[in-house]
């Protein structure tokens, strides 16, 4: 399956210095995976080093038979992943 990225995440890595290979790095090895009730977007998040710290962080995809599109990428801060999960937004997929 090709894996494209969108011009958002590209100028999110620009403007937050996150190395490119990440995003595809978090889409194929991370093991937690949800549902984002709010945009329908696919997310996946991953513990990684990132600014020299161990970090969560997600990215947001769609999907489809010939491709996956990254969307956007961002460290969670904490809590923040156990706030969608608890408050409903984030279905564990």
């Amino acid at each position: 399956m090709k894996i494209e990225y969108s011009g958002h995440i590209e100028n999110r890595l620009r403007l937050r210095r996150i190395d490119r290979d990440l995003p595809e790095k978090i889409f194929e090895q991370a093991q937690e995976r949800y549902l984002d009730k709010l945009t329908g977007h696919l997310i996946a998040v991953m513990n990684v080093d990132l600014y020299n710290k161990q970090r969560d962080v997600m990215i947001a995809y769609i999907t489809d038979e010939k491709r996956t599109t990254l969307l956007t990428i961002h460290p969670l801060k904490y809590g923040q992943k156990e706030n969608r999960v608890l408050n409903g937004r984030w279905r564990k997929i």
